[in-house]
């Protein structure tokens, strides 16, 4: 087999980084913005790609551009091109960009600064560097183009996605999370965006040091992990739910068996005992989902000893309230939601969407008994990310749910366009704090606010 068929036949990605077939493909539209450059990259691209040895191993990346780089340098001699070092470097780029990587969104995948990347049709990008959106100067060469990038970020994983169906999440080899949706359902054409995955996972000093949280703050919450808490972290989009929960699941002592389930997986957990599940997409004839409820109740089976789910969206969540009641205590999970209140609000429909026709005040006594501790993350206005509310769920009065806040973010003003202010004890002592001292960790009354001599609540 010829190692252009190798790659039509979509290998996945460590077998055959890309499609060389591809880049063959010429855009005869747009003529007029077509300039030398463009020309001579795609001149060479094609001599590359009709010599490249078909028996090449692709798996072999390193070694492949290597080959590349070799004949990269013969057939610039044979073109008599003069290029300075930087214009040769940047064809050069380019060109393996396309071959063995995602094209124009290499150099933004490999820039550690950007924190998202934002591909609004073939020549609109932007990313998110500092917590703040700006345009970059790259563009596709075409809407085919960009769709080439697409498929070939998400059939390695075996997803797919066409007009049947326009909507995929996926992610790449080093775990960036990747959202794609194409037309008839995006107007502007297809949409590319991309949560970049860290490289070196955020530590809890790094947290302290970006002003997210605070030592006392950090020294409750590895406590409460240990102690077998049933924790949820609430917060929209981007407010760094996710990583709280990385860091979260780092206190879990490293001999307890430890099951994480997500969509896309995402966590990374140092401790060697931990067993990933991650939900599956219907097949092309529909069939064959796997959802994250599926898994939640699977991982009963599994004898965990803590579940950490990536997120609730939907009927799990009643799945999980039960593991919390059913003798699987230190279970985490995220959702997203406005304040710790508006997260048990989420946690009710959820639950409701389940399908099970059982009345409120059922399902409320179910999450005021599972659920001991709420955090809440916020990405404020000058695009830090910081945590807003430590709470603590009391249990119930009546109908309604109690809760109380243990630590309150305190802001105290802007000053050069950045949020100035602190997490701050609100000096009440969390009633579960029996359960802190029968795992034998006993926190000083400072953390809470208290100074010595005062009376605690």
């Amino acid at each position: 087999m010829s190692l252009l068929n190798r790659i039509e036949r979509g290998r996945p990605m460590n077998e055959a980084p890309a499609r060389l077939q591809e880049v063959r493909i010429r855009r005869a539209t747009f003529p007029t913005q077509r300039d030398t450059f463009t020309e001579l990259k795609e001149r060479i691209q094609d001599r590359l790609i009709s010599e490249l040895d078909p028996s090449m191993d692709l798996s072999r990346t390193e070694e492949v551009r290597r080959t590349i780089e070799t004949m990269y340098d013969q057939f610039l001699m044979q073109e008599g091109l003069v290029l300075s070092r930087a214009e040769r470097q940047r064809l050069f780029d380019q060109i393996v960009a396309e071959i063995l990587g995602y094209g124009p969104l290499e150099p933004l995948l490999r820039d550690d600064t950007i924190t998202e990347i934002m591909v609004n049709g073939p020549n609109r990008i932007y990313i998110e560097r500092n917590g703040k959106i700006e345009p970059v100067n790259a563009i596709f060469e075409s809407e085919e183009h960009l769709m080439r990038i697409i498929d070939r970020i998400v059939s390695p994983l075996g997803r797919r996605i066409d007009e049947s169906s326009p909507m995929v999440d996926a992610r790449l080899p080093d775990g960036s999370r990747v959202n794609a949706i194409i037309p008839p359902l995006a107007l502007n054409g297809p949409t590319l965006t991309i949560r970049k995955f860290a490289r070196k996972p955020l530590t809890v000093e790094d947290l302290i040091r970006f002003g997210s949280i605070t030592p006392e703050a950090i020294e409750f919450l590895k406590a409460c992990v240990i102690a077998r808490l049933n924790i949820i972290v609430s917060g929209g989009t981007g407010s760094g739910k996710t990583t709280l929960l990385n860091i979260l699941s780092g206190f879990i002592p490293g001999d307890e068996r430890i099951i994480t389930i997500e969509n896309a997986a995402e966590l990374q957990l140092r401790q060697e005992h931990v067993v990933t599940l991650e939900s599956r997409p219907p097949n092309i004839e529909g069939k064959g989902e796997v959802t994250i409820r599926d898994l939640v109740i699977n991982s009963l089976r599994m004898r965990p000893d803590r579940i950490v789910v990536g997120e609730c969206r939907g009927g799990e969540a009643l799945d999980m309230l039960q593991a919390m009641n059913t003798g699987h205590d230190g279970s985490l999970t995220t959702l997203h939601a406005n304040s710790p209140r508006d997260a048990l609000a989420r946690l009710e429909t959820m639950c409701l969407m389940a399908g099970m026709d059982l009345p409120v005040r059922a399902i409320r006594e179910q999450i005021a008994s599972a659920v001991d501790l709420i955090i809440h993350q916020e990405r404020m206005r000058d695009g830090s990310r910081k945590v807003v509310q430590i709470t603590e769920v009391q249990g119930m009065e009546g109908d309604v749910i109690v809760l109380s806040d243990i630590f309150q973010f305190e802001q105290q003003g802007i000053e050069n366009g950045r949020v100035i202010g602190r997490l701050k004890p609100t000096g009440i002592r969390p009633k579960f704090i029996e359960k802190i001292e029968a795992a034998n960790i006993h926190l000083p009354p400072q953390i809470f606010g208290v100074t010595a001599g005062m009376r605690m609540r």
